[in-house]
């Protein structure tokens, strides 16, 4: 367990589909709150990057959103779950290493280890937030279904028998997104002000 100075004071865990713009959300609080306030965590990024190493590839390719992400995705989601299995937080200690702000949000967590994972490291700060919307509006956002990345765990996951601190609807007929971030950035800035004056 972190130690209360350096550890976080709040952990928000994002989840959502493909293209359901989690990205965008998690990008839109850090800059409510400001980077001093709040780091963004992708796990997706130390997993790019242990497989780009190892696998000799392109990692600004792979850290994008173009075909080369797309050519290794399958094969990037196996190595990644084979990886899970040995260590189900490898990849959740490495996104964090280094964080220093009371608020980090977690922009691309993908299954049920990942969110246990945070929640047995950090249970009085961890809260989950899933982004949702139609597959219209994901097909609009350039989405298809892809076989063996759109139904597999990685995407599947957190889909069921799930309980969210928070659901944000992503879409067009949706109350507007700062109307519905209201309470969690209402949150961040309640424990980032206790951690100042601590």
């Amino acid at each position: 367990m972190e130690n209360r100075a350096s550890g976080p004071e709040l952990v928000l865990v994002f989840s959502g589909k493909r293209k359901s713009g989690k990205d965008f959300i998690t990008d839109l609080i850090q800059d409510r709150l400001g980077p001093e306030v709040c780091a963004v965590l992708r796990l997706s990024g130390p997993l790019k990057q242990q497989f780009a190493q190892e696998r000799g590839l392109d990692l600004d390719l792979l850290l994008g959103s173009g075909p080369y992400k797309e050519r290794y995705r399958a094969d990037m989601i196996r190595w990644g779950e084979d990886r899970r299995n040995q260590d189900p937080g490898f990849f959740c200690r490495l996104a964090t290493r280094g964080a220093q702000q009371p608020v980090w949000v977690v922009s691309d967590a993908r299954r049920e280890s990942d969110l246990q994972w945070f929640r047995s490291e950090f249970p009085r700060q961890t809260r989950s937030v899933r982004v949702q919307c139609s597959d219209e509006t994901r097909r609009q956002r350039g989405w298809s279904f892809t076989p063996g990345v759109d139904d597999a765990e990685s995407e599947c996951g957190l889909d069921r028998g799930m309980e969210f601190d928070w659901i944000i609807r992503n879409e067009a007929d949706a109350p507007a997104l700062d109307q519905q971030l209201q309470p969690i950035l209402r949150t961040a800035r309640e424990v980032a002000a206790l951690r100042h004056h601590q």
